[in-house]
């Protein structure tokens, strides 16, 4: 007889494998069925398997660029127009040039006695005179009966239209052949010369550009140079009158630094202006009266007309956008006048008011220059 645990074990086994057998038809079933579902049914779509999103990491987020809000647009600034009119005030320069050439012309005769008989004794004058401010001393000295000396010298200064001069120191000297031996109708001669040799200038010039007027002055030293030859015809009418007609033949030449445009706030057009020499050549017609009132009362009255004749303009100059400018000068004609009111306050000693200019067109121009001088006659 078996023993009690054998059957208990045998037992335990049986059970185990029965266990196992269900477990197994129970799988099969299933499995067969789910077999059976994909052929009939087709393969399911699959599914998306879930896509794996990061989480943000915290942080500062980056703050969006501002996009710069659109300006005006900046307009391009005008080109200015007016280089026609710039090359023009060239010619501007040039008759304040000529007019400044005849200037110190007049201011030179009156060292030469321009105001004064042709014949008298030897005297001298020292004066001073306004309208062109001119200091200085002239007189005239007989070396034989028929030649005398005319010489003077003066520190001037003067403007007109644009220009300005100072610093001008003028001297001259001429000679004087008078036929003495003739009679009281006689011919005479002189011949001579007036010297500037330095002088400032300020040369002044103006245009008008498309952005408004411009106006330019610039500084530069100068010299004049003159020579003359006079023909005339003396008479002497009385005691108290002397009349004289002459004919004069002058050659003026002015030398001028080369210079550019001051520099100044607005000049679009500036310009260079090279050294140069200017000249002319005059001729003049004219005639004196002097007369004694009273006793102590002098007067003369001297004046005629000055035809200009082969000038020329000694400037070259270099104009931005005109590129280079040579004025011409064409021939011009003026009235020359003088004057003197002398006071014999007493012997040898007299007072004179006095006064020379001209009449005529620019560049020329009306112009006067007046003063008082302290002549004494020995």
């Amino acid at each position: 007889m078996a023993k009690p645990g054998f059957k208990r074990l045998a037992l335990a086994c049986t059970l185990a494998a029965a266990a196992a057998l269900t477990l197994f038809a129970l799988d099969a079933r299933p499995a067969t069925a789910a077999t059976f579902c994909e052929s009939e049914c087709g393969n399911p779509a699959p599914s998306p398997s879930p896509t794996y999103s990061p989480s943000p990491t915290p942080g500062t987020s980056p703050s969006p660029s501002p996009s710069p809000s659109p300006g005006p647009t900046p307009l391009p600034s005008p080109t200015p127009t007016g280089s026609d009119s710039s090359g023009n005030s060239v010619n501007g320069l040039a008759g304040q040039r000529f007019n400044q050439m005849i200037t110190n012309r007049v201011l030179g005769t009156v060292l030469l006695g321009v105001n004064e008989q042709i014949n008298c004794s030897d005297c001298i004058s020292a004066f001073g005179s306004a309208g062109s401010f001119s200091a200085g001393i002239h007189g005239r000295k007989e070396l034989t009966p028929n030649l005398s000396l005319l010489a003077g010298i003066a520190y001037t200064q003067y403007s007109e239209g644009g220009y300005h001069i100072t610093s001008a120191p003028i001297g001259a000297f001429a000679l004087r052949y008078d036929f003495t031996d003739w009679g009281s109708s006689r011919p005479f001669f002189d011949v001579g010369t007036i010297l500037t040799p330095w002088e400032k200038a300020r040369y002044t010039r103006s245009y008008t550009s498309s952005l408004g007027p411009v106006s330019v002055t610039s500084l530069t030293d100068a010299s004049n140079y003159a020579v003359y030859g006079r023909a005339g015809w003396i008479s002497r009418l009385s005691p108290r009158d002397e009349v004289a007609a002459s004919i004069e033949l002058w050659q003026l030449w002015q030398r001028v630094s080369g210079y550019a445009d001051n520099t100044v706030a607005f000049n679009p057009f500036n310009a260079t202006i090279a050294t140069g020499t200017d000249r002319t050549s005059l001729v003049k017609i004219g005639g004196q009266w002097t007369h004694l009132f009273a006793d102590n009362v002098e007067t003369n009255i001297n004046g005629g007309w000055v035809q200009s004749f082969a000038s020329h303009s000694g400037i070259v100059a270099t104009v931005t956008g005109d590129g280079m400018v040579v004025p011409t000068m064409g021939n011009q004609g003026w009235f020359e006048y003088g004057g003197r009111l002398g006071f014999r306050m007493q012997k040898g000693w007299v007072v004179d008011l006095f006064a020379n200019g001209t009449l005529g067109p620019q560049p020329v121009g009306n112009t006067i220059h007046g003063g008082v001088g302290l002549r004494i006659n020995y």
